[in-house]
């Protein structure tokens, strides 16, 4: 057992670790109850040394640890990284770099999409995980024994399983592929959601401008009564009653208690007349300012079946480079292609994915390539430019 539960012990550690090339990082948090995560462990490994840092210990300041996710000399690994990194730019208003993502880097070096950190230990490290405190507390004190050997498991095999994908990298030369993905993770804007912007996370197929006015005003309103109080957002107010208030638009709190899940009590209180300023507000918006719906583009009829093809392409082409196929494009990202080409506002289309799938796919569409088969291997060949009669 290694548990950190003082400032000066988390101190000796950081010093002891500054400098170092990386270390293996993970966290355990809760959320069922809270807007933003209760970190409530944090493990870490160097070369020689792995620690639970116990983020609930009374008096314990992070500040340390902090200053080490920050320095720029040493990588953080993470494997699926960005709840971690959320939780570190909420706490210490910054996030870790430069960061390492074992599941990003095992998708580009061909382990699968979305890959598990139990198989990633299994093949790189040919060692066996013990998930049985998976569903643990992780917020009860005192943290037996069991959990956090089970905890620190994780960062002890991180750092062979890093180490392995670091060599893969070097070998495949895809370590600016990995840049690229890193770049988007480690940017703040990531885990900045504008309250404004809130009314694009709920399902509403409504594309009725003055709905989407009100809509995003009362989503607004509960993002910000959500962090204030630090509930998750459905504790406030569920998806289904905004969209129902945007579309009736009470004017008075008996129209709001009508509200299926509200009531009068909700309705008279402080947050009923909070509500109801927000319709107000998303009335008042000229219909210059409305928001723009988000539409899927428009499919012309009989590309159907040049998505179909294209699909081909894309699954022979991440075979051959040995790379996971939702890395490199998604479904709505050939349909697009199929649909639009060269202007297909898609990432499939930029940097290395270009290279891997986007340009040959580009010239499927425009009929200079073909598919076909040289015995069992699927292989695009070139095709002759078509003779004018």
């Amino acid at each position: 057992m290694s548990l950190i539960t003082t400032t000066a012990d988390l101190e000796d550690f950081c010093a002891r670790h500054a400098g170092t090339p990386y270390v293996a990082v993970d966290t355990e948090f809760m959320r069922e109850r809270t807007f933003w995560p209760v970190l409530c462990l944090v493990q870490v490994a160097g070369a020689d040394e792995a620690v639970g840092i116990d983020a609930l210990a009374d008096g314990i300041d992070l500040a340390p640890l902090f200053r080490l996710m920050a320095a720029p000399e040493t990588v953080k690994v993470f494997h699926a990284a960005r709840q971690d990194l959320e939780i570190f730019h909420h706490l210490a208003g910054k996030l870790p770099t430069p960061v390492f993502d074992t599941q990003v880097a095992a998708m580009v070096c061909g382990f699968g999409d979305q890959v598990g950190f139990e198989t990633l230990v299994s093949k790189l490290a040919r060692a066996r995980l013990d998930k049985t405190s998976r569903f643990t507390d992780w917020s009860a004190r005192p943290l037996s024994k069991r959990q956090i050997d089970y905890a620190l498991s994780d960062v002890i095999h991180l750092r062979p399983v890093y180490e392995k994908l670091k060599g893969k990298l070097a070998k495949n030369g895809r370590a600016e592929w990995l840049g690229e993905e890193m770049a988007v993770l480690t940017d703040p804007a990531t885990y900045e959601v504008d309250p404004e912007a809130a009314f694009r996370r709920i399902k509403s197929r409504s594309t009725n401008g003055r709905f989407l006015a009100v809509l995003r005003e009362l989503a607004a309103w509960r993002e910000r009564e959500a962090r204030i109080r630090d509930v998750p957002r459905n504790r406030v107010m569920r998806d289904e009653a905004l969209m129902e208030i945007a579309h009736h638009l009470p004017q008075k709190a008996a129209e709001l208690a009508r509200t299926r899940g509200l009531g009068r009590g909700f309705a008279e209180g402080r947050m009923g007349a909070e509500v109801l300023a927000a319709v107000a507000r998303g009335i008042a918006v000229p219909e210059n300012d409305w928001p723009k719906p988000v539409l899927k583009p428009d499919i012309p009829r009989g590309t159907g079946p040049v998505a179909d093809l294209l699909k081909v392409l894309l699954k022979m082409k991440c075979d051959q480079h040995d790379v996971a196929q939702k890395l490199v494009a998604s479904s709505a990202d050939i349909d697009q292609i199929a649909a639009l080409g060269a202007d297909a506002d898609v990432s499939a289309l930029h940097g290395w994915r270009r290279q891997v799938f986007g340009e040959d796919a580009l010239r499927l569409r425009e009929g200079k390539t073909a598919l076909t088969l040289d015995g069992r291997k699927l292989v695009v060949v070139d095709r002759p430019p078509s003779r004018s009669r």
